[in-house]
């Protein structure tokens, strides 16, 4: 009769990364049905996205190229909500790399204080993970009337 060995795991390293991913605790207050929820990056990084653009000052999500093709994706009425967000999310924690352009001439350490807290309240409120950070970058600065400006200019050539 042969004996089984057990089966054993690597041990997980504490800051690995930025996100802890092992096992969730016990939810106390959950209902009694067994069973899993996953939730896909992509419904973190939607409504992080959403969460985002309910800030006041802030004219766009994402980098040159990327609002270039949302431009196109809002011409044909696909809106990529999570466009400019990027997350990683595991059992119970999530987090979230965020790329915005401001109103000039909206303080823009003030615009993006606001968007790290609604986007963490968002996703713990909404999802029900625990956000470890959420790190803006400021891509740009929008000024009012240059866009007028540059559409006239391309009419009248």
């Amino acid at each position: 009769m042969a004996t089984e060995t057990p089966k054993t795991t690597a041990p997980v390293t504490p800051g690995a990364g930025r996100v802890d991913r092992t096992t969730p605790k016990i939810d106390e207050t959950s209902s009694a049905t067994n069973g899993t929820t996953v939730i896909a990056d992509g419904v973190v990084a939607k409504v992080a996205g959403i969460a985002a653009r309910e800030i006041p000052g802030v004219h766009a999500l994402g980098g040159g190229g990327a609002r270039a093709l949302g431009a196109i994706r809002n011409a044909i009425n696909a809106t990529d909500l999570g466009q400019g967000v990027k997350v990683e999310v595991g059992e119970t924690q999530a987090a979230v790399d965020l790329t915005i352009v401001v109103e000039y001439p909206t303080p823009v350490h003030q615009v993006a204080s606001q968007v790290r807290d609604a986007v963490a309240g968002a996703i713990t409120r909404l999802v029900g993970l625990e956000v470890v950070e959420v790190n803006v970058t400021v891509d740009d600065v929008h000024v009012p009337g240059d866009e007028d400006e540059e559409h006239e200019e391309s009419r009248v050539s």
